[in-house]
């Protein structure tokens, strides 16, 4: 018994010393030390703690944390029972600021600005933009070494997200009024870049976002001499899919910027003309069904500061 308290104290010890570990780390020893703690040495698998939970069947992962149930949503109409010990333990993970690190190294140039570079209006890139997840069957995932290594993968996916919506949470964060938003700028974006007017197209969009919009409507205009685009309202589907953190000071935490992509499906009707007026594309007539992913970039820490389109991934 006594070398058994002694083991534990050394544990702790270590865990003590260790300031910045990784998630899987971090993890592991929670894991651990529970174990250590609750049992002393026991033989017991930690997966004993799983017979009476209640079962998952669909759902966001980071709405069921902030739920506070204990059911991990990976597998499609899977169902899959997680122990209580593990979900708080996740949970720690996910709220702890110091336990999980989502922010982004700005570019080396923005770092050597030293205390001006807080005043920056954008980082001028997307970070971990998205990308559609391959599906994987249940056997795979659980009896496998690479689904397990994927498994690993697509928690620490959705834990990036659930912590950055939940500091933006903090600011005053509204999901129905951002939607709303988000739907009023595509709608603006489109509309403009349609009209060619630049000027106005400035204010909704990031710096180097604007460049690249400028690019697009200058070839659009050698080709079309003009263009027309309707919004066939409301859009049949907005929902996100990733949420990312970017920090621009290392002494403090509070100056980040946030991203979130943004899918949209919408209907819409396009047609394009040739200098004589006569149609060379599209119909106007007939509605398409549009499926875009935008990335929409705000500063959680300077004055005023708005919801602006900073990307746009192909789909």
């Amino acid at each position: 018994m006594a070398f058994r308290r002694l083991h534990l104290i050394r544990v702790l010890y270590r865990t003590a010393e260790i300031r910045e570990p990784s998630n899987l780390k971090i993890l592991s020893q929670m894991v651990t030390m529970r174990r250590i703690i609750e049992g002393l040495g026991s033989s017991r698998s930690y997966s004993s703690g799983i017979s009476n939970v209640p079962e998952y069947s669909r759902g966001s992962f980071s709405s069921y944390l902030y739920k506070g149930k204990n059911e991990l949503p990976w597998t499609g109409g899977k169902t899959l029972k997680l122990p209580s010990v593990m979900a708080a333990e996740l949970s720690i993970f996910l709220y702890d600021k110091r336990s999980v690190t989502t922010q982004a190294k700005a570019p080396p140039q923005v770092r050597q600005m030293g205390a001006l570079k807080v005043s920056m209006t954008s980082p001028g890139f997307v970070y971990e933009p998205y990308a559609p997840r391959e599906p994987i069957s249940f056997w795979k995932r659980w009896f496998t070494r690479s689904g397990w290594r994927r498994t690993k993968d697509d928690i620490i996916l959705e834990l990036k997200s659930a912590y950055a919506i939940n500091k933006l949470r903090k600011s005053g964060y509204s999901k129905k009024l951002f939607y709303n938003e988000a739907a009023n700028l595509y709608k603006e974006i489109n509309t403009l870049m349609a009209n060619g007017e630049k000027t106005s197209l400035r204010k909704a969009v990031t710096e180097k976002m604007y460049s690249a919009l400028k690019n697009e409507i200058k070839q659009r205009e050698s080709k079309w001499t003009k263009v027309y685009w309707e919004l066939v309202e409301p859009i049949v589907k907005i929902r996100t899919l990733r949420a990312r953190l970017i920090g621009v000071d290392r002494n403090d935490l509070s100056k980040v910027f946030i991203q979130l992509t943004l899918e949209f499906l919408a209907k819409q009707k396009f047609e394009a003309y040739d200098s004589k007026g006569a149609v060379v594309a599209g119909d106007k007539t007939k509605e398409v069904l549009v499926r875009d992913i935008w990335v929409f970039e705000k500063s959680l820490f300077h004055p005023g500061a708005y919801w602006r389109l900073c990307g746009r991934i192909s789909s």
